[in-house]
Formats: structure tokens, C-alpha cells, sequence
């Protein structure tokens, strides 16, 4: 409850303040930022993802309460990750600003602004490698109070941000990247603080153990190779349309996946506080708990963004609409398609969470990874074959089908997930409800004429319809109980 609530405040700010940026930058430089920041940003994606394997670690050990072996990797950590960090750097400022230099597509005249772009980029990007460790650990003390706190902190510098760059006179691209870096760097800052006064383990010592260096590089290492392929497909992409198209194909494809990030924000949140506990039931040998959690939580991280994604995908045109005004090329069709890829890989996160918790990742990342990674390749080909920006989309959506096949076997293989109960208690539940909800909603929004009323006669149907059919026939009757009882408890006079 205390992520959702941070969710709902950070998501509305962040929409409102897209809008004010877009406006103030303009399509063209809103393209510049968001593909030059994308470059940086390949390497910054990295952060979430070495954080989950912090996390790991983390939970692994404190499932097991053994609090030595817990400072132990935090320190260990910290240091792989500056070294980390600093190699980074390095790339960053040689390969990485050539590239950005030479190859990408940058209107004449913004070349300048473009680096002031690029380089405080690399400084967030500095300082959220580092910080790694701290966010991980307050994520598996399940201290998820803290990130409502921090939430606020971030609405407040957000429309901060917002206001400075309605009113200055200078460059407002320059203004914009300077004060983003400052934003994240202070939100980190804040984790750090807290972390340092109320988690011991989380003062860093001179340690040095070769076995778990060596198990923490190869993890990560494992883990890197995910997070790369991941990168090819957001980022790789990003840059693919630049060079074959314009800035505004990128400001169009950065909108959708604003929308995108805002719906997966519900998602997100929800895994930030089953992940751990996931890691905790297998290191604590817990096998009945560990299957029903991966269940019940692929299908709740399905529902509910589907529940949000249904009148989103139905109503794009008149939201995009009330929310910009001036709407890019292609917007709504990229948004109407990275929603539903959403939907496609919101069942993978308690895949991988099962697949992480045993430690044993090689063969799982070397498989999903290099599915992922065909996505550029493939992406090339029809965009050289004349195909339109959308093509890229569709093999993203292809590629991500296959690969949550193959997370379903490597759950089976490393964790012994028996697949026949999963396919029972998650995917055909996931169907029925999907086939169950659609048509109403659809009718509803064929018949009606666009505008206010349709808007809200879809979105409140769209909700009810699916809560009920959610409630009805998504859940076990054990959930549906549990739900009662919650209830009552909160709400005696329902009795």
C-alpha cells in the first residue's frame, strides 16, 4: 500500500510535467533528449537490473537470518560496482560519445545542447551505479515505507523542474538535463542516508573474499547479459529509428513508453514486494510457498495491468489528445503497441524472480537473452526492407511471446516449478479472463461516438467488468476468502 500510493503520486506528476516538458522543448529537441539520453541510458538500464541482483543476495541471506554472511556481500557489492561504474565511464565518454557524435541524427544548431544532454546523463548514471547496493537493501528489508517518502521528495523536485523550465530564458534543453541529474542524484542521496543510519550491514568495510567476489561477478555478469539484451530492445531500437527516420519518430516512441512506464509502475511496485519474498521461501526450503506465491502473483501482475491497460488501449486517441494537445506522428499506434507487449511480459517477472532465487542463471540468460537480442537484427531488416517505424513492434511483441516460453521451462528446470500447475493456475485463468472482459468493453466503445461520454462509459465498464471477472473466475476460492476476510477486518459493519 505504501508503493501504491507513492505509484499514484509520482505517475500523476510525471504525466503532467511530460506534458509541460514536451511543450517547453518541442518535439524536436523532446526526440533529441530522450535518443541522446537513450545512449546513456542503454548503460543506466543496467541499475534496475544489477539492483535485482543485489537483491538476491540480500533476501537470500536474510531468509536464512544470517546476518554476517549479509554485511559480507553488501560490502562486496559496493565494491564491484564502482568498479563497474568506473569502466562504464569510461566507455561512456570514448565509444559513446563517438557514437553519439558521428552517428546519431541531430538537427543543425542543437549539437552543443545534445552534449550538455548526453554528459549529465552519464553523471546520474555515475551515481545510480553506486548506489546500487543501498536501494537493494532497503527493497529486502521490505522497508517499503522509505520509497513512499522518497516518492514525495521526488513529485516536489519534479515540478520544480517543471516550473524552472516554463520561466527560464536560457536554453531550456541545457536547463532541463542539468536539473533531471541534480533530481536523481538527490533522490539517491536520500536512500543512502537512510540506509547507512538504520542497516549496519550497509557500512561499507575493507573486505575482500574471493568466493563470494567471484560468485557476485558471475551473477552479475549472468545478469548484465539480461539487462544488455533488454537495452538492444528498448534502446537498440530507439537509436535504429532515428537513424532510419527523425527525432519526432523518437519523441513519438518516447511518449508511448512514458505511458507504458506510468501503467508498469502498478506492476513494478507490486514486484518490489513479492520478490523478496520469493527469494526468502526458496532459501528458507518453503516449496509450497514458493509455488503458490509464483502463481497467485503472475497472475495478479497480468490483472492488474490489465485491468489499467484495457480502457487506455480503447480510448488512446482522446486521452493522448486531452493530455498533449499536439500529438507526434504515430503516437497512438506505438502506445496502443508497447501497452499490449506490457501486458505480454508482465507474467515474466515471478518467472525470473524463481529462476534468480536458486542462483543458477547462466543457461537461462544465454537463452532469453540472445531471443531478446534478435530483436535489433530483425528490426534492421524490415526497416531496410522499407517497412514503417510500427514493423519494430510487432517483432518485439513476436520475440516476447517466445521468450516467456522459455522462462515457463527454465522455472521448471531450476526450481522443479511443475509446469502443468502453473499453465492450470496462472495462463488459463489469464485466458478465460481476457476472453470474458474484451467484449463488452469493445461493443461499448464501437456504438458510442467518441469524446467525454464514451471515454468514461468505457473506462468505468472497462474497470467493474473486469474486477468482477477478476473476482469471479481469476482467483482460487482460498484468494477469494482471504479477500472476505480482509474486508471484514478493515470494514466491520460490512458484517
Amino acid at each position: 500500500m505504501y508503493l501504491y500510493v507513492r505509484m499514484l503520486v509520482v505517475m500523476a506528476v510525471s504525466l503532467f510535467t511530460v506534458r509541460i516538458v514536451l511543450n517547453a522543448l518541442g518535439a524536436e529537441d523532446y526526440g533529441i533528449y530522450n535518443v541522446v539520453g537513450g545512449v546513456v541510458a542503454m548503460f543506466g538500464f543496467l541499475s534496475s537490473t544489477m539492483n535485482s541482483a543485489s537483491l538476491r543476495f540480500f533476501s537470500f541471506y536474510l531468509g536464512r537470518q544470517d546476518y554476517t554472511r549479509l554485511s559480507e556481500y553488501f560490502s562486496m557489492s559496493f565494491w564491484c560496482f564502482v568498479s563497474l561504474a568506473v569502466l562504464l565511464f569510461v566507455v561512456a565518454e570514448t565509444l559513446g560519445l563517438w557514437f553519439v557524435k558521428t552517428q546519431l541524427v541531430i538537427p543543425a544548431g542543437r549539437a552543443d545542447a545534445s552534449m550538455w544532454v548526453y554528459q549529465c546523463a552519464i553523471i546520474s548514471f555515475m551515481f545510480r551505479i553506486m548506489t546500487i547496493p543501498y536501494n537493494a537493501i532497503i527493497i529486502a528489508r521490505e522497508k517499503m515505507n522509505v520509497y513512499a517518502i522518497g516518492g514525495l521528495f521526488e513529485v516536489f523536485l519534479k515540478l520544480g523542474v517543471a516550473y524552472i523550465l516554463y520561466i527560464t530564458p536560457f536554453d531550456k534543453l541545457k536547463v532541463n538535463s542539468v536539473l533531471v541529474c541534480l533530481m536523481t542524484c538527490s533522490i539517491d542521496v536520500f536512500y543512502i542516508i537512510y540506509s547507512l543510519k538504520y542497516f549496519p550491514e550497509s557500512w561499507v568495510r575493507r573486505f575482500w573474499d574471493k568466493g563470494i567476489f567471484k560468485e557476485v561477478v558471475n551473477y552479475s555478469g549472468w545478469s548484465l547479459f539480461g539487462a544488455i539484451s533488454g537495452i538492444i530492445r528498448s534502446q537498440g531500437i530507439n537509436i535504429l529509428l532515428n537513424i532510419f527516420f527523425n527525432p519526432v519518430v523518437n519523441a513519438a516512441r518516447a511518449i508511448a513508453y512514458q505511458v507504458n512506464s506510468a501503467i508498469n509502475q502498478f506492476v513494478l511496485n507490486f514486484h518490489k514486494a513479492v520478490q523478496p519474498q520469493i527469494t526468502k521461501y526458496y532459501a528458507a526450503g518453503e516449496k509450497d510457498e514458493f509455488y503458490k506465491l509464483l502463481f497467485r502473483s503472475s497472475r495478479l501482475y497480468f490483472y492488474l495491468i490489465f485491468l489499467l491497460s484495457l480502457p487506455i488501449l480503447l480510448e488512446t486517441p482522446f486521452i493522448l489528445t486531452l493530455w498533449l494537445k499536439n500529438i507526434p506522428e504515430n503516437t497512438i499506434l506505438f502506445t496502443r503497441l508497447v501497452i499490449i507487449i506490457a501486458i505480454i511480459d508482465s507474467m515474466s517477472y515471478p518467472l525470473q524472480t524463481s529462476i534468480s532465487a536458486t542462483g543458477h542463471i547462466r543457461s537461462f540468460q544465454t537463452v532469453t537473452g540472445g531471443l531478446l537480442i534478435l530483436n535489433l537484427p530483425v528490426a534492421w531488416f524490415f526497416l531496410k526492407m522499407g517497412y514503417p517505424p510500427e514493423s519494430t513492434m510487432y517483432v518485439a511483441m513476436s520475440i516476447s511471446i517466445i521468450a516467456q516460453i522459455t522462462r515457463i521451462y527454465f522455472s521448471h528446470r531450476q526450481n522443479g516449478m511443475p509446469v502443468k500447475e502453473y499453465l492450470n493456475e496462472a495462463l488459463m485463468r489469464i485466458a478465460i479472463v481476457t476472453v470474458l472482459t474484451l467484449p463488452v468493453p469493445i461493443y461499448l466503445g464501437s456504438v458510442i461516438i467518441a469524446g467525454w461520454f464514451r471515454f468514461l462509459t468505457v473506462t468505468v465498464t472497462s474497470l467493474i467488468f473486469t474486477a468482477f471477472i477478476v473476482y469471479s473466475v481469476g482467483i482460487t476460492r482460498g484468494e477469494r476468502q482471504m479477500i472476505m476476510n480482509l474486508i471484514k477486518k478493515r470494514l466491520p459493519w460490512i458484517r
